[in-house]
């Protein structure tokens, strides 16, 4: 098998500049006490001013001003690697959060589906950059090798047979034996895994853990590693702090495509869709405000839940300043395809139905925009009902015209040529007793209509309706 380990260096610090309208601004992330703040992480702007991590606060103000001071938060780190555990689990069923701002993907077995390991690499990083996480990505035969290889440079690739020799020239205080174990391996003037190697595995096991040696065998392949398997949650929640009290909705705008498009990476992930979420609006002094948005079919295109969205959102009463923007979906159908021919005609620039429908919906309101379906009635003007599920249906193919006119009206010019018919329909449309006709026709122009004439032939064509 091969493990590939997708290391995130600096996940908190993007986490946060995903959420952040400006990210090229400087900004730190700070940890520990209230009376020594040091830099847990830094943005690339800050970085390019000379801040690192593990400077104290007090010296960053010292060198640099103006940049934007965040507390660091754990449990945001721990939620940004669990959604890109959903986001790496459309590519592998074995993805495990083992181990701390890394992702171990088991991807052997997808190679078939995405291509041989440079093209599935390469897809993995696009999709990495367009979600905001800097990365570096390594290969190996097992996933303890594959994250000790990551720690040593980007685009790192072993098979089996250069394992040993490559792990070798690594550092040991690199590939994960432990704090105290790397430096009492250093005092000894064992630097290198090949150093490390090279010794009696009884004098290891006499001066150390136990632990040393089997992780040693783990590194080389020679000993089983057991994975914590993870599993997609069954509700998408995310909330943004915005850091600013925001009036308007054209200003939740950025946040807004964030979010959709963070559920649509969730939805793939899961091999799922959505057919109704919330959007959450926090105030400071008001309770939540939220705005419920219902699909007519589970979709998990990004660009048209953000279209809606941003639609229902437009259109809905902000009653205070927001501080926090959310979204949260809890209906996540399995994803059906859209059925679609092998050689499909449509234009490229042409919208499917179901995309459309969702957007005039959302722009018009869930009234403005309807279907419609056959009634048991064999009156004409009775037999099509409006309603909103028959968006979803087909219309069954009849010899009832599409468009009917209000009235009917005397044909005219000369007669029609008959087409087929007749359909007798008696009475029910008003008090008296009727008794027509009916006949597909046809005008000397090529047009089909719909025509009847008095049960007996009786007087003319009185025109009722056209077909397409």
């Amino acid at each position: 098998m091969r493990w590939a380990c997708i290391l995130l260096p600096h996940l908190a610090m993007d986490g946060v500049l995903r959420g952040c309208a400006e990210p090229a601004l400087p900004r730190v992330l700070v940890s520990g006490p209230a009376q020594r703040r040091v830099l847990h992480s830094v943005s690339p702007a800050a970085a390019a001013l000379g801040l690192k991590a593990g400077q104290s606060l007090v010296t960053a103000q010292a060198l640099v001003a103006g940049f934007q001071v965040q507390p660091h938060a754990p449990q945001m780190q721990t939620h940004w690697q669990e959604f890109l555990a959903a986001w790496a689990y459309r590519f592998s069923s074995q993805v495990s959060l083992q181990y701390a701002q890394a992702l171990i993907i088991e991807v052997e077995h997808s190679l078939g589906l995405f291509g041989p390991w440079p093209q599935f690499e390469a897809r993995l990083r696009r999709e990495l950059d367009a979600l905001g996480f800097r990365h570096r990505i390594a290969l190996a035969p097992n996933p303890v090798a594959a994250r000790a290889l990551a720690n040593a440079g980007d685009g790192l690739v072993v098979d089996e047979a250069g394992l040993a020799a490559l792990l070798g020239q690594l550092p040991v205080a690199r590939t994960g034996f432990g704090a105290a174990a790397a430096a009492a391996l250093a005092r000894m003037g064992v630097r290198k895994v090949r150093q490390l190697q090279a010794l009696p595995r009884a004098s290891i096991n006499r001066r150390f853990a136990p632990e040393v040696l089997q992780h040693l065998d783990a590194l080389l392949g020679e000993r089983a590693f057991v994975l914590q398997p993870y599993q997609p949650p069954e509700v998408f929640e995310l909330r943004i702090e915005l850091g600013y009290e925001v009036e308007s909705s054209q200003a939740l705008l950025f946040p807004l495509r964030r979010l959709t498009s963070d559920l649509a990476a969730f939805l793939a992930g899961r091999d799922g869709s959505v057919q109704r979420f919330s959007l959450l609006l926090e105030h400071e002094d008001r309770p939540l405000t939220c705005i419920d948005i219902g699909l007519l079919s589970a979709e998990r295109d990004a660009g048209l839940l953000f279209d809606i969205a941003r639609s229902r959102l437009e259109q809905a009463e902000i009653p205070a300043p927001v501080r926090q923007f959310g979204l949260r979906a809890d209906q996540l159908p399995v994803f059906v395809p859209e059925y679609r021919e092998l050689f499909d005609a449509r234009p490229q620039q042409s919208m499917p139905w179901e995309q459309l429908r969702e957007r005039l919906r959302a722009r018009l309101g869930d009234q403005a925009v309807h279907g419609l379906r056959v009634h048991a009635d064999h009156r004409p003007e009775q037999a099509w009902r409006s309603d909103m599920a028959g968006l979803a249906g087909d219309v069954p193919a009849l010899l009832r015209p599409g468009w009917l006119l209000r009235e009917p009206r005397p044909w005219p010019g000369a007669a029609p040529e008959l087409l087929s018919g007749p359909e007798r329909i008696e009475s029910g449309w008003w008090e008296a007793d009727i008794r027509r006709d009916y006949y597909r026709v046809a005008t000397r122009f090529g047009q089909q209509a719909w025509a009847w004439r008095d049960v007996g032939g009786e007087g003319g064509f009185m025109l009722h309706g056209w077909f397409a």
